[in-house]
């Protein structure tokens, strides 16, 4: 089979069945538009068969050996995860992220020294998105150990994350728990996961018990 030339723009792919449907997966993925996914299906025509199916081995293997903690939820390779089942960290406080990707954004900084738990969404009645889509229930379960002393509430300062942070805060306060959010430091709509390391050290040091 002839492989399209060097210079051939993605527009002039050839419209076979194939190419397509890779097209059209592309598309599915967050931020990936009709040209990014029509020119990540030409790089793909092109690229050799064997980078081709070392990039569908690595996605396979994401798929088949990674899942979610049993405790935290995070995305994980081993249950507990790393985090979860490190002794060194404080098990007593419990920082609420919306996503995995808002650990990394937490993890880099260095200030939180305690354990995660992540949502995986927010409350969002526009999306149909309810407290029973998210690991909400999970994150109740955990706090029957009486050694859970603090929850943060590091949810982005946005509107779907102030209503999860009031939803979850009114479920926790009767259980004696404190319950702390990031300072005002993030900015409003901003989120966690684009947020500099200065300005999350400066909101964990900052943050306050909800009342």
């Amino acid at each position: 089979m002839t492989t399209p030339s060097r210079s051939m723009p993605p527009e002039s792919l050839p419209s076979v069945a194939p190419v397509a449907r890779l097209i059209e997966e592309f598309h599915k993925l967050p931020g990936i538009g009709p040209k990014s996914a029509q020119r990540l299906a030409y790089h793909l025509v092109r690229m050799s068969t064997e980078d081709a199916r070392a990039l569908a081995e690595a996605i396979l293997a994401v798929k088949e050996g990674i899942g979610l903690c049993g405790q935290c939820q995070n995305i994980t390779d081993r249950d507990p995860c790393a985090l979860c089942g490190n002794v060194n960290r404080d098990h007593t406080a419990i920082c609420v992220v919306e996503q995995a990707l808002d650990v990394l954004a937490l993890e880099r900084t260095r200030a939180f020294k305690g354990v995660y738990h992540v949502l995986h969404g927010l409350i969002s009645p526009m999306n149909d998105v309810g407290p029973e889509d998210l690991k909400v229930r999970e994150l109740l379960r955990r706090l029957e150990d009486d050694k859970i002393k603090e929850i943060v509430l590091a949810l982005n300062p946005n509107l779907t994350g102030e209503a999860t942070a009031m939803y979850i805060q009114r479920l926790i306060k009767p259980l004696g728990i404190r319950v702390t959010r990031l300072a005002r430091g993030l900015p409003i709509g901003g989120e966690l996961e684009y947020a500099d390391e200065m300005t999350l050290i400066r909101a964990f040091e900052g943050r306050q018990e909800l009342s």
